[in-house]
């Protein structure tokens, strides 16, 4: 078995996430709330009956719980091409207990502007001291020690003290193998959240979308719109945050049942996580591979999950 091609086809399976029980759109409007989002719902709670478990989305899961295996049996590359796994022996692993350093040698050629930038010391140092600098403004105008603060001078003061992105990355890789990746993004992605919100982008996004639907093609462009916003916000529940506001009160002017304009949110989120390489981190961390060589598998299950999803938003609602 080609094992990039294995990789991939586990993490295809993220697709129906959020047409399941751990979905956290369908979960939320499940649960009646007196927040923003409860009002523009009336404080009406739309069962998981008419979400996961109604028929139009049972019968989209089944299509791709049929049409995503054939799919990658498909793909299955010549056998000369195939690359197998050898679990009880692997030629990156350490097997003798000297201690190594994080940092990488000096020595090393490199070639690629984006192997200069990594290796870049004045680019941490930028960084670093910038993240510094804004922390020293906060606390001079009394702000006190809290949570995100504490996470920007970690940050700020590892970035600085290990001397290089690919340095820093390293020593994370080392500490914390399968969740470095996480661990180091999560708050990036909050920080591009906020300007998405903050900035109007999204909403903009969303709004676009809103207009040039009528009620028939309204729930494939709450999709379309959902997907891409997920490569900015890529979290279910932060996005539903940023959507909802403009597509629960589209919904209701073009006569379109909230339970459809949720879904198309959900489906949209799960769909753009295949080529949203920030969920498969744990996965490649584990497998000990690399981004790359899964990325060509899911952008074509990204396709044929978006024609099958789209048709069934399009044929059953």
């Amino acid at each position: 078995v080609h094992f990039p091609l294995l990789v991939a086809a586990a993490y295809s399976g993220f697709i129906v996430w959020h047409a399941g029980l751990s979905g956290s759109i369908p979960l939320k409007i499940a649960t009646p709330g007196n927040d923003s989002l409860g009002q523009l719902l009336h404080q009406q709670a739309i069962p998981v009956s008419e979400t996961i478990f109604s028929w139009p989305v049972i019968l989209i899961v089944v299509l791709l719980f049929i049409s995503l295996p054939a799919l990658l049996v498909f793909m299955q590359p010549d056998k000369n091409e195939v690359e197998e796994v050898h679990i009880f022996s692997s030629p990156e692993s350490n097997t003798d207990n000297t201690i190594t350093s994080d940092r990488e040698p000096a020595q090393k050629t490199l070639i690629t502007p984006a192997q200069k930038i990594e290796h870049s010391f004045l680019l941490t140092a930028i960084l670093g001291s910038l993240g510094l600098f804004y922390l020293f403004i906060k606390f001079n105008h009394g702000e006190h020690l809290n949570l995100n603060n504490m996470n920007l001078l970690l940050l700020s003061l590892g970035l600085l003290l290990q001397g290089s992105p690919r340095n820093y990355l390293n020593a994370m890789d080392k500490a914390i193998r399968c969740v470095s990746g996480i661990v180091l993004q999560f708050p990036l992605y909050a920080g591009i959240m906020g300007m998405m919100v903050g900035s109007g982008l999204a909403t903009s996004m969303s709004q676009w979308f809103v207009q040039i639907s009528n009620a028939d093609t309204f729930p494939v462009y709450t999709f379309l719109s959902a997907g891409i916003i997920n490569f900015f916000v890529p979290s279910g529940g932060g996005q539903w945050a940023v959507q909802a506001p403009i597509v629960i009160p589209a919904a209701q002017a073009l006569g379109v049942p909230l339970n459809q304009a949720a879904m198309a949110v959900a489906f949209g989120d799960a769909w753009t996580n295949l080529i949203q390489p920030f969920w498969a981190l744990p996965l490649l961390g584990i497998a000990g591979i690399s981004v790359q060589k899964i990325m060509g598998y899911c952008t074509v299950v990204l396709i044929w999950s978006g024609i099958v999803i789209a048709s069934g938003l399009v044929l059953f609602y």
